[in-house]
């Protein structure tokens, strides 16, 4: 492929794409020729959706559809809970959990005599029927997908699919109608801001890289995501990486800036390898390199990696990973687009921040700045896991409500449980609770009720959770997290965690709850980067919102759901027991003694609290207390 040299050019180029997305994102019947799509993201691949490619491969060649039938592997399409996905166009059927046995009968009866899978299909628990287009699942129906707006719709190793969505549009838009400085102020007035945690202006840090004085410049992709349950920029950069190639070069341009780097995790190399087929082919066409499109402007990119340190989300402990040295923070002034990579200016924006910028080019500040609330603008990329139906990758305008997250997209609690917290923002961020179900999701609604937006990390919990635990379950991630160089996050958060488990243990006093606020409030204060000082959050909103949990724990020994092993007592009712000896033959430590036929016992000291003597028992004789 020859380099696109001119907007000309890209446009013929565009131009001559089109028939490969004809039947992508339509509802009408087949008509001789299908696109089916599966989903090539991590989850589905883990699935054997790679295997499911490849009998619809065979499928199809055994039947000579080769000219008529197209197989593509996708990125993520977010309902991860009903993976592996299959989407077959142009009448937009939605297959799920579908398994590598399943690509025979979807040819034979789908295509070929164009009979919809009943099987497959997506059941609808409200309708109770089943559900075929996802348009019309309660899933998608409030979901807005700008982040996400190339996931589950092109294959990301093939950058021509791209540009016939219009990518790199945007970059030839910048190069040919705007100065820097105007490119500039079309971010700023779109009023995007940071998706990593913090939500500081996007424009702001541009300008500011901008102004900066220096030789050189950087800008740098922030790919290091790290908080539990979180997979937004891992699942971007699976499903759409030009996007993120398209961004940088952009925000270079804005910048003045002429190198990128994405700093990335390892231990995502999926995310990787599409990425660096992305850079390859980009280069290929002339996106990126010398005089992209006859500009003048030069602009390359390359991969850093990470070994996976939680703190190195912290953009100046990035920037000294990347450098080679001890991932630290540093304290701030100056910021990183004064004194960044090498001392020299530079930009860090995170993965899905990027993933906002070439859309707003092409359609404008103000088509952007129009959606989502007045302090927070666009939508907001979340990772729903824990204990909710739909567990997935969801994008929703900024001011959706967690109520409609929850019991609507995530179609409330399994198994019909009570709603009990969720979690927001990863380990820096607080549990709400029911009272918090109508708040607005933006940056100062969630600040305000005692949590944060973070990176988009939203863990759901049940009446079966214990709260003085889940807070524990935090700290214990961020502690060895800590880089250890200031005080408050190294020694007070081991503080922390040791009184916690002091407490789940059964052995706290009120004393020590006391204690736990005040320290936890204290190191908010007066820890070095975001890490330290977001770490006793989960501690804080916890104490808050469920202050009879802890005392509970401290004053009744007692932990209601059941959790805390220390505070749990196992015994078996001797008027239901009939001595079957089931409990004692499964029991791993040989705590429980009887005779057969005769009511058993537990030796408690013995007892390690493992529960394989109730699942073994079918008369339900051993209570929990």
């Amino acid at each position: 492929m020859a380099k696109v040299k001119s907007l000309a050019e890209l446009q013929a180029l565009y131009q001559s794409l089109q028939p490969i997305m004809a039947d992508r994102n339509e509802s009408k019947p087949l008509e001789g020729k299908a696109t089916i799509m599966v989903c090539g993201g991590t989850g589905c691949k883990s699935s054997n959706s790679t295997q499911i490619v490849e009998n619809l491969e065979a499928a199809i060649a055994s039947r000579n559809l080769q000219d008529k039938v197209k197989v593509i592997r996708t990125g993520c399409f977010g309902f991860c809970e009903k993976g592996p996905i299959v989407k077959v166009m142009p009448d937009n059927t939605f297959y799920t959990e579908v398994m590598p046995d399943d690509a025979e009968e979807i040819i034979e009866s789908h295509i070929m005599k164009g009979e919809k899978v009943q099987r497959l299909l997506y059941f609808d628990p409200d309708k109770k029927e089943s559900v075929d287009n996802s348009k019309d699942m309660s899933f998608y129906k409030k979901q807005l997908r700008i982040a996400l707006y190339n996931c589950g719709v092109i294959d990301p190793e093939n950058i021509e699919e791209y540009i016939a969505r219009e990518g790199y549009f945007a970059l030839a838009k910048c190069l040919n109608e705007y100065t820097p400085e105007q490119v500039v102020e079309i971010i700023t007035a779109s009023g995007l801001s940071g998706r990593g945690g913090a939500g500081f202006p996007t424009g702001k840090k541009w300008a500011s890289t901008a102004r900066a004085k220096g030789d050189e410049k950087y800008m740098v992709c922030n790919a290091d995501e790290g908080d539990p349950g979180a997979f937004m920029d891992r699942s971007i950069l699976e499903g759409d990486p030009n996007s993120i190639v398209e961004a940088m070069t952009i925000g270079g341009y804005a910048t003045g800036a002429h190198k990128g780097m994405v700093y990335i995790r390892a231990e995502y190399p999926l995310a990787v390898h599409r990425l660096q087929t992305a850079i390859e082919q980009a280069k290929e066409y002339g996106f990126l390199g010398e005089n992209i499109m006859g500009s003048g402007f030069d602009f390359d990119i390359e991969i850093r990696f990470g070994a996976g340190a939680f703190v190195c989300g912290e953009a100046t402990a990035l920037i000294h990973s990347m450098e080679g040295k001890r991932g630290e923070p540093t304290y701030k002034p100056p910021r990183t687009s004064e004194k960044g990579f090498m001392l020299k200016p530079t930009t860090v924006n995170n993965v899905e921040t990027l993933a906002n910028v070439a859309i707003i080019i092409r359609k404008g500040a103000e088509w952007f700045s129009s959606i989502g609330t007045e302090n927070s603008k666009g939508t907001k990329v979340f990772a729903l896991a824990g204990q909710i139906n739909n567990v997935g990758l969801i994008e929703v305008p900024m001011g959706t409500t967690l109520r409609e997250i929850i019991y609507e997209i995530g179609g409330g609690i399994k198994d019909g449980k009570k709603f009990k917290a969720v979690q927001t923002g990863g380990p820096s961020g607080g549990c709400l609770t029911e009272k918090h179900l109508d708040i607005p999701i933006d940056y100062k609604s969630l600040t305000a009720a005692g949590s944060m937006m973070g990176s988009g990390g939203m863990v759901i919990m049940d009446e079966t959770s214990c709260m003085v635990s889940i807070a524990k379950f935090y700290l214990d991630f961020t502690v060895p997290e800590s880089c250890g160089k200031c005080n408050p996050c190294r020694i007070g958060n081991k503080r922390l965690a040791e009184m916690l488990d002091k407490i789940t243990k059964g052995k706290g006093t009120m004393e020590d709850l006391e204690k736990l606020r005040n320290l936890s409030i204290n190191i908010k204060d007066t820890a070095l980067c975001g890490l330290g000082q977001s770490s006793p959050n989960p501690i804080l909103s916890t104490l808050d919102n469920f202050w009879d949990e802890y005392v509970e724990h401290v004053v009744d020994k007692k932990c209601r759901a059941g959790v805390c092993k220390d505070l749990m007592h196992y015994e078996i009712n001797k008027s239901v027991c009939v001595g079957c000896t089931a409990c004692a033959r499964n029991c791993p430590v040989e705590a429980i003694h009887g005779e057969r036929k005769s009511p058993h016992e537990i030796d408690q000291e013995a007892c390690i609290k493992c529960g394989t003597c109730i699942s073994k028992c079918k008369f339900n004789a051993i209570q929990v207390k």
